[in-house]
């Protein structure tokens, strides 16, 4: 694949909550493979907040499917998947496939029926677009974040900016 067709998300949306749900179940989706930092809770956050409640309430009232896809290397993520009572997988290594596959196994889905979400061109979009999944792209949720995110985002500026997304 093109490395940047693989940094280039279907389509960019300010949240979760404005992304069409019910289009994505006609349309064949029956997955939401789901990042969390930034994307359905806060960066490093330790518990969902309601946001994160309410969007997976959201996405599985169209009949998809939510799986975590996290790259942390800790419980953390498997305690905040237990707490919104969806399944996870933790060491995504994204942008590998490895995690976004394992995932979709998991979901007993396939890569055509799997969306991939998430607020990084360089993790959530390579890994969803390399995993033959559609990958959505949304705007980070909360301003603080992590220096090593933080490195990334001028890099990302310009892939968004050349790619026009």
């Amino acid at each position: 694949m093109n490395i940047f067709k693989a940094m280039k998300p279907e389509k960019v949306y300010e949240s979760l909550v404005l992304v069409p749900w019910d289009e994505l179940a006609k349309d064949g989706i029956k997955t939401a493979l789901l990042d969390f930092d930034n994307t359905l809770g806060p960066d490093h956050a330790t518990e969902p907040e309601d946001y994160s409640y309410r969007c997976v309430k959201m996405i599985e009232a169209q009949g998809i499917k939510c799986c975590l896809v996290s790259n942390a290397k800790s419980g953390r993520s498997a305690k905040i998947a237990e707490m919104l009572g969806v399944p996870c997988v933790t060491y995504a290594n994204k942008p590998g496939t490895s995690g976004v596959l394992k995932a979709i196994e998991l979901m007993k889905s396939t890569p055509e029926e799997s969306v991939m979400i998430g607020d990084q061109v360089f993790t959530d979009v390579i890994a969803g677009n390399r995993s033959g999944c559609r990958t959505l792209m949304v705007e980070k949720l909360h301003r603080p974040e992590i220096w090593y995110v933080m490195l990334k985002r001028p890099f990302e500026k310009i892939v968004r900016f050349i790619g026009k997304f």
